[in-house]
């Protein structure tokens, strides 16, 4: 298994994404420019964190139209797997992989916290090794990523349940007070239909060990070797 990880313009993520696949799974991960049309081989897709194209216009929204990123959908269109976390989430909405929207902060202010999340849908390429019901901490930090849908697509997204992820207290409940940027249903993460695209707003590649605070990211990534 051969891990790309996509570096835009303003991406600060894409070198702890690559640390994350060479150091914690000892698979090869290689950093693919946005200016390429070539995915080198690679067998996963990570669209990073950061700041692309220092989201000018709208988080995410100049980055979709990077050349790699005709590669990246179609990898996608062919059941390839790939994640988008925080900026990368915005870019794979923007793209059309992912349904919805992350707009800005329901209280206007950049987040950058721990964050509590319950696992909804272990049927993902990503999730697989996770357990349903799992609660697990990882940090965010972002300024946009109130996930947004309209209703029919809200609706679709639960009756499926391609929710991923979702905010949730220390008791494992969804409120108010647990959503840091006040998410439709407490989302923080989906899936498209077949399990094979996650987007998320929390960091997993930087909860890889108990130094950081939390290795419950590892979680995410080991969930690729149960799949490739």
């Amino acid at each position: 298994m051969k891990v790309g990880v996509v570096s835009f313009p303003g991406s600060n993520c894409d070198e702890d994404a690559v640390l994350a696949v060479a150091e914690h799974l000892q698979r090869p991960a290689v950093l693919l420019w946005h200016k390429d049309h070539d995915l080198q081989g690679a067998d996963v897709v990570i669209l990073p964190g950061g700041f692309s194209y220092g989201d000018y216009l709208r988080a995410g929204a100049i980055a979709r139209f990077s050349p790699i990123m005709q590669e990246v959908v179609a990898h996608a269109k062919r059941g390839g797997p790939v994640i988008g976390i925080c900026n990368g989430f915005q870019i794979a909405c923007e793209a059309g992989l992912l349904p919805g929207a992350l707009l800005r902060n329901a209280n206007l202010q950049f987040r950058s916290m721990p964050v509590r999340l319950r696992v909804e849908n272990t049927d993902t390429v990503f999730t697989r090794r996770a357990r349903a019901g799992a609660q697990l901490t990882m940090p965010i930090a972002h300024g946009d990523g109130r996930y947004t849908a309209d209703p029919e697509t809200l609706a679709r997204l639960e009756g499926e349940g391609r929710v991923v992820f979702r905010y949730v207290d220390a008791a494992g409940e969804v409120t108010d007070a647990a959503n840091p940027n006040g998410a439709m249903h407490n989302i923080a993460g989906v899936t498209n239909a077949t399990g094979t695209v996650v987007g998320l707003m929390p960091h997993p590649e930087r909860a890889m060990e108990p130094l950081l605070g939390s290795a419950d990211g590892l979680v995410l990534f080991q969930s690729l070797l149960q799949t490739m």
